[in-house]
């Protein structure tokens, strides 16, 4: 846990102090910001209190007396319950406005952690509680320089892996005049652990109407065919191989024969065109030392979908937060189904990945990668797909 660091956000934030509350692992951020072992047996309540200034405050149960050993500042025991309401009363009192991972209205369900009960009992202590959302993001989803070169990394390794993969389609194709997406999806797999990557998941492979579910996952029981005049998804998410390395991910799309029919090509068009606006929004915005929320973002994205006469068919968020883990602890690119009001942040990384799903037909997703900066924002890796790939 950084102290100091945390103090200083909290002193730019405007609030009194930040108080982390966990039971049976409840809260996942509370043990990564204050450097807590995730895999500590804890069967009793905690309450952990830092203050813009000062010492913090341990509060743990009288047989767990040692859970937050790891942390430092005095430390309260409590046994009956009424001692617990006592202690936490006491360590907020002379506060007026502190920080909880708690959300209004459940807005941001990544950071709505604190139970309705407890937020209660908070309150009754006469204070203000304050979502944590952005000073989460500024503990769980920033990155270092190193994480950033693992970026690079990945990201020169997927790009490669991209064009092998649809060289790859075209070469099976051609040979036996069909491949299954489940064999492609495997050739990709294989490949992560030989160009030295490592994923949650195998990557997305879709042909056709399988296109159009934003979800598909080929399997060996379930997987269809590719053959020449198809329209192909390919959704790849890896990073390195190394410890607190970060994720690369994006989405390209591929035709095999030598000229996508109109109707995929207006699709792929708009949803490029879509990305693109979200980019120059974000971009402009970072220039001109314009605070933005990811709402804004997926509005300006969402706009030219809805624009075009598509909107219905765009089902999901416009993007996500990255970090070490494929959808990170930062704000989301989301006014659809949230209203991510967190701000987009320096050091901070996200996709942006709009998609018009026409069920049973086709779907198109283009998904890029934007690094912000201090001062810039970038779409990491190589240039964003312009145009669907001809597979060979």
């Amino acid at each position: 846990m950084d102290l100091n660091r945390i103090q200083d956000a909290l002193a730019a934030a405007g609030l009194d102090g930040w108080l982390f509350y966990d039971f049976r692992g409840s809260d996942p951020l509370a043990a990564s910001i204050l450097g807590l072992d995730p895999a500590a047996h804890t069967t009793r309540r905690w309450f952990y209190f830092v203050p813009a200034r000062g010492e913090p405050t341990r509060i743990v149960h009288s047989i767990e007396r040692g859970s937050l050993d790891a942390v430092p500042g005095p430390k309260l025991v409590y046994l009956p319950w009424q001692q617990l309401h006592e202690h936490v009363k006491n360590t907020l009192a002379g506060t007026k406005r502190i920080a909880m991972q708690y959300s209004p209205m459940n807005a941001i369900p990544y950071v709505s952690r604190v139970d309705a009960g407890t937020v209660e009992l908070v309150r009754s202590c006469g204070v203000e509680i304050i979502s944590s959302a952005d000073l989460v993001a500024q503990f769980e989803a920033t990155w270092t320089d190193e994480q950033f070169a693992t970026h690079q990394f990945a990201a020169d390794k997927i790009s490669r892996l991209i064009d092998d993969t649809f060289a790859e389609i075209g070469r099976r194709v051609r040979a036996a005049g069909s491949v299954s997406e489940f064999d492609i999806q495997q050739f990709m797999w294989d490949r992560y652990a030989a160009d030295g990557l490592i994923s949650d998941h195998p990557p997305i492979v879709g042909v056709n109407a399988n296109s159009a579910d934003p979800h598909y996952f080929p399997t060996a029981s379930r997987t269809s065919q590719i053959r020449d005049g198809d329209f192909v998804l390919i959704d790849t998410w890896a990073k390195q191989n190394l410890p607190n390395s970060v994720y690369f991910d994006v989405t390209w799309t591929g035709f095999l024969g030598d000229r996508p029919p109109v109707d995929i090509t207006t699709v792929f068009n708009i949803v490029r065109d879509a990305r693109d606006a979200a980019i120059r929004f974000v971009q402009d915005s970072v220039r001109a030392g314009t605070t933005i929320g990811g709402w804004q973002v997926d509005d300006a994205c969402r706009g030219v979908i809805q624009r075009a006469g598509f909107g219905d068919h765009f089902i999901h968020r416009t993007g996500h937060s990255i970090h070490t883990s494929t959808h990170g602890n930062g704000a989301n690119i989301d006014n659809l189904e949230t209203r991510d009001e967190r701000r987009l942040i320096p050091r901070t990384c996200f996709s942006i990945e709009p998609g018009i799903y026409l069920e049973g037909r086709f779907g198109v997703r283009s998904e890029v990668n934007v690094f912000i900066n201090e001062g810039e924002a970038v779409v990491t890796g190589r240039s964003a797909q312009k145009e669907i790939v001809l597979i060979p």
